[in-house]
């Protein structure tokens, strides 16, 4: 039985025969699928233990005499990730559609898990005074720029090794990825916080899930430097050797992929950021600002309140595979749509059920809350590679990718917040919902085309 898929033929510009480069199937394919998930899942599992850890890390990193403004300035670290994920995005792009998604993939996974860990060793305020807020904000810093490049290298990495009738599916797994380290980081930062005492969690318990992330790291490294570089990637490379050698001058590899993406994908880069804003905010919604709500408004006990995110987010990984084997079975659009419609419809009865206060109704409410996640999540990751050719994909959709998450994903908390606290009302949370939903469902019927089995190597909007 065979154990490659041939790669789409690709003519080349004067006549010579396309170059082919067989690409691995079933078990094979196993291996780049983990190498391509597994720095997300480190990135997300950062974030996990970072948002349930920020009270203990408030009292080590700055003055005592005022914990709110200490928890605030956590949350600004977080902030500040995100506002910078976009210029992380620009040098991680051009680096990977220059010189492979591979490389790309592995500066990102080994940066991330030193970032992270560096955290876990930095000194707190009452030995170094504000250097040390200083240093925390400056990883943080580092690790936005950083998680700007990771989350759409990895997309263009296993959509490149993915079979084209099977690309929903493969892509689900990353999508997996990212609750499953959510997930997983809180859960181990959950599971130390209820083996310590507080005295001992604020003296140095705090440290314990940042430095298990080094071990992590090194695994995933190992996964990536042990991987080929994608197929789609190795044939533009052999279509520029087989140029060079014809004396043929054509730049198969762009040398400036930022400003190639910028002239010819800006419409398919507006066009995805149109309907991410969806993703970005109910997915910052509900993991982020929700649990809170249950336990500051509702009165809700803080175990009970965690207790039933997490169990949501158990649920919704088996969904997510669900979604990309639908992706691949009716198309991108089709779940876009559904996913806009039901937010637009569901979103306010979640809300309405939560308000009941009770373990069983933020359960309810979370469950309902997951379809419109379900819909989005995978055929979103999917279509942010299958839009931009192979010679500025990593570039194009990590611009894409990071408009919408870095500006409506890293303020949604914020947002939501201040909704909630100017208004006294939830409504003010999901009218916002609402409308930005209204947003990407506007941009996915009008301008929006499917990319279900179409040519990785081709501009889908020239």
């Amino acid at each position: 039985m065979s154990t490659t898929n041939p790669a789409p033929r690709t003519a080349a510009a004067d006549g010579r025969d396309p170059i082919v480069i067989d690409a691995p199937t079933g078990k094979a394919l196993r291996k780049p699928i983990l190498a391509g998930t597994v720095g997300n899942f480190i990135e997300q599992f950062d974030y996990g233990i970072y948002g349930y850890l920020a009270p203990y890390m408030a009292a080590s990193f700055f003055p005592a005499e005022d914990r709110t403004a200490a928890l605030l300035s956590v949350y600004a670290g977080f902030a500040l990730s995100f506002l910078l994920r976009p210029f992380g995005g620009m040098i991680f792009g051009r680096y990977g559609d220059r010189l492979g998604r591979r490389n790309a993939l592995a500066v990102a996974i080994i940066s991330m898990g030193l970032l992270t860990t560096l955290i876990g060793v930095l000194p707190p305020y009452a030995a170094v005074g504000f250097a040390a807020p200083v240093m925390l904000l400056l990883i943080r810093a580092a690790q936005g720029l950083v998680q700007g490049g990771e989350y759409a290298g990895a997309v263009a990495f296993i959509v490149e090794y993915a079979p084209a009738k099977k690309r929903g599916l493969y892509t689900s797994f990353l999508s997996v990825s990212v609750f499953a380290g959510l997930l997983t980081g809180a859960g181990i930062a959950a599971l130390v916080a209820a083996s310590l005492s507080d005295a001992d969690m604020e003296a140095w318990g705090w440290r314990i899930p940042f430095l298990i992330t080094l071990p992590l790291t090194l695994v995933g490294l190992i996964l990536r430097l042990r991987i080929d570089e994608t197929p789609e990637f190795r044939r533009m490379q052999e279509e520029q050797k087989a140029a060079a050698a014809a004396g043929v001058v054509e730049e198969v590899i762009t040398k400036r992929p930022l400003t190639e993406a910028l002239k010819t994908q800006w419409k398919p880069i507006l066009i995805f950021a149109g309907f991410a804003i969806t993703n970005a905010v109910l997915s910052f919604t509900w993991v982020t600002f929700l649990p809170g709500y249950l336990r500051t408004n509702l009165g809700m006990a803080k175990e009970q309140a965690l207790a039933s995110n997490f169990i949501a987010l158990g649920v919704l990984l088996p969904l997510l595979v669900l979604s990309g084997i639908m992706v691949d079975k009716i198309g991108r659009k089709p779940m876009l749509i559904m996913a806009c419609v039901s937010a637009i419809v569901l979103v306010p009865v979640a809300f309405a059920v939560v308000q009941a206060g009770t373990f069983a109704a933020a359960l309810t409410a979370q469950f309902i809350y997951l379809i419109p996640i379900m819909f989005i999540s995978v055929a979103l990751t999917v279509s942010m590679a299958e839009l931009f050719p192979t010679k500025v994909r990593y570039s194009a959709s990590a611009m894409a990718y990071n408009l919408a998450f870095g500006i409506f994903g890293g303020t949604a908390p914020l947002v939501a917040t201040f909704l909630l606290s100017s208004t006294g009302s939830i409504w003010a949370v999901a009218a916002y919902v609402c409308a930005v939903a209204v947003v990407s469902l506007i941009c996915v019927i009008k301008a929006f085309r499917e990319t279900r089995g179409t040519r990785l190597s081709d501009s889908k909007y020239n």
